[in-house]
């Protein structure tokens, strides 16, 4: 698998990922709007790039084939690693690939961005990507309860880490 900088003519196959608005809201906690549109969608990682610094990422495999997505920025100030709007091609789901994504995701913060650890949020109701996040190696640091709306649901938040792993010689 290979990790590359996410292109504008990426923008199609992506948007075939999230058909549905209750999956959108857990991608994304409708920061972007629904359904995915193009300009909506690099208008927000324009803003996303000036005021965090986020760089959005495609992970594809050998062939070429997109398999995953993410956001990542990183914090100069606590040396920590952000991933955000994580995404796994549904084809794809179940087949371990969320855990292949996540490890490039991190191996791209440790290595090349000397993270010291990396982040992310997710809602605790989903349920398959924090069972993906914990097989990735990434611990709950802490959970705010009902944080989000969705319709007539309330969503907690769950703050997620994974700590570098220091090499002992």
């Amino acid at each position: 698998m290979r990790l590359r900088t996410f292109l504008q003519d990426d923008f199609q196959t992506i948007k075939n990922w999230i058909t549905d608005e209750r999956t959108h809201a857990m991608w994304c906690a409708n920061l972007i709007k629904f359904p995915l549109e193009k300009e909506n969608f690099f208008s927000v990682i324009k803003d996303f790039g000036s005021r965090f610094g986020d760089s959005p990422f495609l992970v594809t495999e050998d062939n070429g084939n997109a398999v995953g997505f993410f956001f990542y920025s990183l914090n100069l100030e606590t040396n920590e690693g952000m991933l955000k709007f994580v995404m796994v091609n549904p084809a794809m789901r179940g087949k371990g690939i969320g855990a292949k994504v996540l490890s490039l995701a991190a191996k791209y913060a440790f290595d090349l961005t000397k993270a010291g650890s990396l982040q992310l949020n997710v809602f605790p109701e989903n349920i398959p990507a924090v069972k993906c996040y914990k097989r990735a190696g990434f611990i709950e640091r802490s959970t705010t309860p009902e944080a989000f709306s969705f319709k007539d649901e309330k969503w907690g938040r769950c703050n997620m880490v994974k700590v570098k792993e220091e090499v002992k010689i």
